[in-house]
């Protein structure tokens, strides 16, 4: 056999392979979906959404949504405990139900398609970051509650846990999945996924407010409204992004009445009126 068409031979077989395997993925997660959609969700995974204030405020549809959603990530993402934690279903259950919030009234079929990996520790951990300015590399060690990158958010129990079961302005695991939003368009630069048409509205407000954060946090002066937010969203604009999804479903009353065209942009993007879940002042 003539060498050029051995080596077309082989090229097609390794392509044939290739598209029968990714078939085969695809056929086998496609049934795992259907499991999933009729399975029941378990009593011990109700009890722990029960405790979760967020969750009973929802309609019934969108709690059926929610269980379908939790089932889901818990099976497609691996959990894994670091300095010796053993992950429970307490863990999977809450990292996953607030993952899953923010995607609730999204027309999405991806569950965080990049993400593989959800590490837990069991208290803050200490992460090193390198910079190199003008040619003088430093090294910076930062204590976290939570951290992602596109493949894996990790995310620190005690706060998780402290967060969870109260309406506080903070919650970790909205804000490192916020950040895997982010991610989803390709780069983290506080703009997620969104149509062509709503770009600019989006980037006029978002960094609009931004930049007024940076400016107060610079001065080192009273933030006046913008403390509900916080200096550490003046880091730039992905974290700005992160933490007003944050303030968005814990704290929805502050956030449209002091910000409401970002509150307004929030709540286009998540397609879900906070506010009106949380009527009252907390």
């Amino acid at each position: 056999m003539p060498y050029p068409l051995a080596l077309a031979l082989i090229f097609t077989s390794v392509f044939l392979l290739y598209v029968a395997v990714r078939l085969l993925i695809w056929l086998k997660h496609r049934a795992l979906l259907k499991r999933l959609k009729e399975a029941d969700f378990p009593s011990s995974y109700q009890e722990i959404v029960q405790n979760i204030p967020f969750y009973s405020r929802l309609s019934r549809s969108d709690q059926l949504m929610m269980h379908y959603s939790i089932l889901r990530f818990i099976n497609e993402k691996e959990f894994i405990g670091v300095h010796g934690l053993k992950i429970s279903d307490e863990m999977r259950v809450i990292i996953s139900f607030y993952a899953c919030l923010l995607l609730l009234r999204m027309k999405t079929h991806d569950c965080y398609g990049n993400l593989k990996t959800v590490l837990v520790y069991p208290y803050e951990f200490v992460s090193h970051h390198g910079r190199n300015e003008g040619g003088i590399y430093t090294t910076q060690s930062l204590t976290l509650e939570g951290q992602s990158s596109s493949d894996t958010v990790v995310i620190s129990w005690h706060s998780a846990k402290n967060e969870a079961y109260h309406i506080y302005d903070q919650n970790v695991v909205l804000h490192e999945f916020a950040h895997e939003l982010d991610f989803m368009s390709g780069e983290i630069d506080g703009v997620p996924p969104m149509a062509q048409s709503r770009y600019r509205r989006w980037t006029e407000v978002m960094y609009g407010e931004y930049k007024k954060l940076r400016k107060k946090s610079l001065k080192r002066g009273h933030l006046g409204k913008y403390a509900l937010i916080g200096e550490y969203a003046a880091t730039d604009e992905a974290e700005f992004f992160a933490v007003a999804s944050e303030r968005f479903f814990e704290a929805p009353q502050k956030l449209k009445k002091d910000f409401p065209e970002l509150y307004a942009e929030l709540e286009t993007f998540y397609q879900m009126d906070t506010a009106s879940l949380f009527p009252q002042e907390r």
